[in-house]
């Protein structure tokens, strides 16, 4: 089969990706609490064929919530329960912490999911990294050693646990009375240095068997982790050089654990802004941003090495301070910051232009987001996107009116869903219970 993008959509909070989409007109500001509201933005993209919707978690609250909401949900396993039925084939990938959570509840937890949904479930399994989250636990974040050794076991003990279960143990004939073969179903009793399970897990296999697990992190640790577990890694790069490195990392770590490089997918993120022109959707961010643009101006200064006392956000850069301007060799984003200034807009424009969001941003027409992805995906910086739309109520429309169609006439996305789990849409191998390729 020819190599085709695999596009993952971003479920956030009910509003979009911009801090300012709640206040946008036509959307509802209590989306944050309305399950209906994640449901139509789920059955939205898949309308445009997505192959998996992603909702990431950090329990803790934003720093200027007189101003903005919370950026995740309100609970990513009750958010895709409330998507899973009211959907039929996107894959539905959500958040669990190894550090906060027993093996135990997650591994019941995940395999609900994925019955519920007919094998579109999928875990990604991060190790968390913030104080503020780790003292709503009431604890003190371990160091990075303590959390990557728990996190490795945790995966273990809860495929394990998927796998108590036999494939065959659910009889379920009433007939005979016989509801399941109890030589089938059998304790696990793993315990390592930081986690442990008597067994067994009460949940038979869904159609895919069991979840899928994906990781998100970039450190060598993160390349360890999922180049042991992950069929797919959720990641952040601004350009295709980082990209292509990102990728090949996890790839090189999934063939040291024995593993076919191709089990692993690497999705970098991208945000959008589809509109019929570059003014029309520099206008609908600013309209949403321009709260945050003094502060972001002095930090765009920063990391171009310009002093921050000379902001004018309604005037371009100067000639002599372009001609001063450096990239910053600490923010892998300052050298397209300073390329979008050398075009002449003004530093309102220029930050409009999402230079120091967390991800790259196309602002303009559909074809501009079609053109990026079809470039990394050619140059090996990719096997597909998570898309992060502005706002969710018409941000998806417009990607999947807009963009997916070009990606369909090129050859590059498919027409529809050639399987129905997640498995299928990743191109994820077959398991049940853990892989014997991890335990070594």
């Amino acid at each position: 089969m020819t190599r085709q993008i695999i596009l993952g959509m971003h479920l956030g909070n009910g509003y979009g990706a911009l801090p300012g989409a709640w206040r946008a007109p036509g959307v509802d500001p209590t989306n944050y609490v309305s399950f209906d509201a994640k449901v139509r933005h789920g059955q939205a993209a898949e309308r445009g064929k997505f192959h998996f919707l992603f909702l990431p978690d950090g329990p803790s609250l934003v720093a200027d919530i007189e101003n903005e909401p919370p950026h995740f949900n309100l609970d990513v396993m009750l958010t895709l329960a409330a998507v899973a039925r009211e959907t039929d084939r996107i894959g539905l990938i959500a958040t669990g912490s190894t550090t906060f959570n027993a093996p135990y509840n997650l591994a019941r937890q995940f395999k609900a999911l994925d019955l519920m949904s007919h094998g579109r479930a999928g875990w990604n399994a991060v190790t968390s990294s913030g104080e503020d989250v780790a003292a709503n636990y009431g604890a003190r974040l371990p160091s990075s050693a303590e959390r990557y050794g728990r996190a490795h076991e945790t995966i273990q003990v809860v495929q394990a646990l998927w796998g108590s279960w036999g494939r065959e143990a659910w009889v379920h004939d009433q007939a005979t009375g016989a509801f399941a073969n109890a030589d089938e179903i059998a304790p696990i009793n793993l315990r390592g240095q930081f986690v442990g399970s008597r067994g067994p897990l009460y949940i038979p296999p869904s159609e895919q068997g069991q979840p899928v697990i994906v990781h998100a992190g970039g450190s060598p640790n993160g390349h360890e982790l999922a180049g042991r577990f992950a069929n797919a890694v959720i990641g952040a790069a601004f350009s295709i050089e980082d990209a292509r490195a990102q990728r090949t990392a996890f790839r090189d770590a999934a063939e040291r654990a024995g593993r076919d490089p191709d089990e692993i997918k690497y999705f970098p993120g991208l945000m959008t802004t589809i509109a019929s022109d570059r003014r029309t959707a520099l206008d609908r961010r600013i309209a949403l941003t321009q709260r945050t643009f003094p502060q972001r101006a002095a930090y765009l200064m920063q990391i171009l090495g310009l002093r921050t006392e000379a902001i004018r956000l309604d005037e371009p850069l100067s000639a002599a301070q372009l001609a001063a301007a450096r990239p910053s060799p600490q923010d892998p984003r300052s050298a397209h910051a300073l390329k979008i200034a050398r075009e002449g807009w003004s530093l309102t424009d220029v930050l409009a232009h999402g230079v120091i969001d967390y991800h790259p941003v196309i602002v303009g027409p559909a074809i501009e987001a079609a053109d990026h992805m079809q470039a990394w995906f050619e140059a090996g910086a990719a096997d597909g996107f998570w898309i992060s739309p502005d706002i969710y109520d018409d941000g998806i429309d417009a990607f999947v009116d807009g963009v997916v169609p070009i990606l369909q006439e090129r050859g590059l996305f498919h027409q529809d869903y050639a399987g129905s789990t997640l498995r299928d849409h990743l191109g994820a191998p077959a398991q049940y219970g853990v892989d014997p390729r991890a335990m070594r």
